[in-house]
């Protein structure tokens, strides 16, 4: 059990061999009690002035919805459009290899544009379109761009578009 005892602290000498100038010149850099408040009344003045031209310098303004969804909208028709033409070519082209680079160029550029639009993700059209162009992306990387899409893959490829069409087509 405690006891109600006091606490003795135990002092510590300073050393002799500390100069006296050093412990001065530490007390003289120590702030005032009373600069204090004046810097931070001086800083909540600056930050109430400045931080509306600091945000309109380090936020841009956004565009307007309507205009990025009509490219979006276009942008998105253009890709589909890309891939129907590029799995549709035959495996003996002269063309396909050029096809395909161009397909791969053209979803790079619509994967990095429209994958950071927070409220294009949601959408069923890019879910749609995304996963499309991961199927036909992932089989000319790993078979090469003269090798056959399966049957299979091409019908859920196409079923993919088409529901983004239809998604496209509601504002979805």
């Amino acid at each position: 059990m405690a006891s109600s005892s006091t606490l003795i602290s135990k002092s510590i000498p300073l050393s002799t061999t500390r100069s006296k100038s050093l412990i001065i010149s530490a007390a003289a850099s120590s702030p005032q009690p009373q600069q204090q408040p004046l810097r931070r009344h001086f800083l909540s003045l600056a930050t109430t002035i400045l931080a509306p031209a600091a945000t309109a310098v380090l936020i841009p303004a956004t565009p307007a919805f309507a205009e990025s969804d009509e490219e979006y909208v276009k942008e998105t028709e253009q890709v589909i459009n890309k891939i129907r033409s590029t799995i549709s070519l035959d495996k003996n082209d002269p063309n396909v290899a050029d096809a395909v680079a161009e397909l791969r160029e053209t979803s790079n550029s619509w994967v990095a544009k429209y994958r950071r639009e927070k409220s294009l993700l949601g959408r069923a059209s890019f879910r749609d379109i995304y996963s499309a162009l991961n199927a036909v992306s992932g089989h000319y990387i790993s078979f090469g761009p003269t090798a056959p899409i399966p049957a299979k893959r091409r019908t859920r490829i196409l079923e993919e578009m088409e529901t983004a069409e239809k998604a496209l087509l509601r504002g979805r």
